[in-house]
């Protein structure tokens, strides 16, 4: 009689498809690559994920609540917006090129084009994109409330801005950029903000 599947670690299989997915993107892992890098076969993957968009999906849930969500936590804890970008900044030109790891940020990277039947992934990183977007100019326009830019600043502008520099740096880290180079774009990137800020305000 054959003997029952060794029981695995969902939160170990999440982690390890995250990673296969964040290094080669949607439609460059495989189900056979998933079964190799999991460690488990196709048909307990499916029965404890759905689907590889499934899958996926969830990857991305785990992607953003660690790794990826620097940003989202630099927005939440600093007391001025000129302080949250440039923590924002810095935080994800060190996470895109550790060593070791995926470089990179994984919803820049892992569905830019996609096939038409995977429409729905690539519009799915599009939205989460948009949001980061939206986040920053969300912050903008309290610290515009709280006095710390001008009335006239383009609060919609400034986001979009920040947002580009955000996924350039995802740009620069896949294609081999150092931590030491884009550092050094940061004190030249925060003079946008720093140009908008209240003359009655320091930071």
């Amino acid at each position: 009689m054959a003997g029952r599947p060794r029981e695995f670690d969902r939160d170990v299989a999440l982690a390890k498809a995250r990673d296969a997915f964040w290094h080669r993107g949607y439609e460059g892992v495989s189900m056979a690559d998933l079964v190799d890098a999991l460690g488990i076969a196709s048909a307990r993957i499916y029965a404890a994920f759905g689907s590889k968009e499934t899958l996926f999906r969830e990857a991305v849930a785990l992607y953003d609540a660690e790794e990826g969500g620097f940003a989202t936590r630099a927005l939440e804890q600093e007391l001025t917006a000129a302080g949250a970008i440039e923590r924002s900044l810095r935080e994800a030109a060190e996470t895109y090129t550790r060593k070791g790891r995926p470089q990179g940020c994984m919803v820049v990277s892992a569905a830019t084009n996609c096939a038409v039947e995977n429409d729905g992934v690539r519009e799915f990183l599009a939205d989460y994109r948009r949001r980061r977007a939206a986040s920053l100019v969300a912050r903008l326009k309290r610290a515009l409330t709280e006095g710390e830019l001008r009335r006239n600043t383009d609060i919609q502008a400034l986001g979009d801005y920040y947002a580009t520099v955000l996924h350039g740096f995802s740009v620069q880290a896949r294609d081999g950029v150092s931590l030491t180079r884009l550092l050094a774009t940061i004190p030249i990137a925060m003079q946008a903000i720093r140009a908008e800020v209240a003359q009655d305000t320091s930071i």
